[in-house]
């Protein structure tokens, strides 16, 4: 979105505030009847300093953005907070308008059923307190789960685990562990520590082998500097090996010149290698245990709607077709349109890229996110006759400072295998 297209669309949504904010005072007016004077003016005029308060530091965020630059935290906590009274004020009027609705047919009901010229009922009663009371509560909900994932949320990290069973894994390789990360955007952090503390639980894990699947910045190559001495303490027996998501590419913000823009992505790859990470761009390496091998390929960004310049024929030259292959993908619709079909077979494929969206609800069962719409497989492992795809949540955020049921991840694979 250009500059000046990304300005309007705020605009027209803080427009949109404006009137959500016009008919949540009213409903506050009602519900505060009765309360001292002081303790209404507080609840109204005072909740329209502070939420017409948010939009305005939110707009001027927002039309300062250096493009150049792109977001920094303050520009992410701004946009948060405005969606956060943004979402709350959408369910407080929600409720308050199938109230007015209620009432409204009601008025209508009674009135009908007298003669014409006798109608002392009012077509529009008035507004009862109830319904302000319970549009409040309701609207509590988003609220504090929204400002708990931007406090606390984002970096309450969570160790997700899957055991894959494969009747062709060579016998050395049984019982091996992989830790994956994926999406860092580490442009994004606000908090050193809490940071180190994902990273400590990653190492906690102690596996074979580590694995990163994309976007370690969200624009450009120094986002990740003031973390280097951090990323760089995971380590694997076996090697630490990563790939590029489609925000390392840097297509996201403005540049001087193409030759600037060149220079980002060759220094970002230089980060990944004083972190570590061995980069794989379109490209293979062979794991060796116990005299058997596996082939590790990774491929650079391929995306439906997304950049697509990975190429998984030539990462998969030299490679033996009857070899073990895990494939490292950031996008998980490469899976879906190339790899699960591919000839060749990829026995599992790592990608993230989605999030999870960064909210959603994962609890008994139940697994539902607004990222689902656009990504058939967005979270967790998914299989094909076999060939199977794991989609980390992501370690990082991005534009909203938070996560609201879906937490960051820190993945284990276990490879085992099958007993026939």
């Amino acid at each position: 979105m250009h500059n000046s297209g990304f300005l309007t669309f705020f605009f027209i949504i803080a427009g949109i505030s404006l009137l959500f904010d016009w008919y949540v005072f009213s409903g506050l007016k009602t519900l505060s009847i009765g309360w001292p004077r002081p303790a209404q003016i507080a609840a109204t005029y005072g909740y329209l300093l502070i939420s017409v308060g948010v939009m305005f530091v939110f707009l001027l965020g927002i039309s300062s953005l250096r493009t150049a630059k792109g977001m920094t935290p303050f520009h992410e906590w701004m946009l948060s907070l405005f969606l956060t009274f943004f979402v709350t004020k959408l369910v407080f009027i929600i409720v308050l308008s199938l109230g007015d609705l209620g009432r409204f047919i009601s008025g209508i009901v009674t009135n009908s059923s007298k003669p014409v010229g006798q109608h002392t009922h009012p077509y529009f009663p008035d507004r009862r307190k109830f319904i302000s009371e319970l549009a409040l509560l309701l609207a509590a909900f988003p609220f504090t789960g929204f400002l708990y994932g931007m406090f606390k949320g984002k970096y309450d990290y969570k160790v997700h685990r899957e055991t894959i069973y494969y009747d062709d894994l060579p016998d050395a390789f049984d019982g091996f562990t992989i830790t994956q990360l994926s999406d860092i955007h580490s442009g994004s952090f606000d908090n050193k520590a809490a940071v180190q503390r994902g990273i400590d639980l990653a190492k906690a894990q102690k596996s074979d082998l580590f694995v990163f699947t994309g976007d370690l910045v969200n624009n450009a190559a120094w986002e990740i500097e003031p973390y280097m001495n951090m990323f760089n303490q995971l380590k694997a027996p076996f090697g630490q090996y990563s790939i590029l998501g489609n925000h390392d590419y840097g297509d996201y913000i403005q540049w001087n010149s193409e030759a600037e823009k060149a220079q980002n992505l060759e220094t970002l790859k230089q980060h990944h290698k004083a972190l570590g990470y061995r980069l794989l761009l379109d490209e293979n390496v062979v794991l060796e245990k116990g005299g058997q091998k596996l082939s590790l390929i990774g491929v650079q960004n391929w995306g439906k709607g997304f950049i697509q310049i990975g190429d998984l024929d030539k990462a998969l030259q030299g490679v033996d077709p009857n070899a073990f292959k895990i494939l490292l993908s950031h996008d998980p619709t490469h899976w879906e349109e190339k790899v699960r079909y591919n000839s060749n077979k990829i026995h599992l494929t790592l990608a993230g890229h989605t999030h999870g969206a960064q909210f959603g609800v994962e609890v008994a069962g139940i697994r539902w996110s607004p990222v689902q719409y656009r990504y058939v497989d967005w979270a967790g492992l998914a299989q094909n006759n076999g060939r199977y795809l794991y989609v980390n949540r992501g370690f990082g955020f991005l534009a909203f400072s938070g996560r609201v049921g879906i937490w960051p991840e820190v993945t284990v694979i276990t490879l085992k295998k099958k007993v026939v």
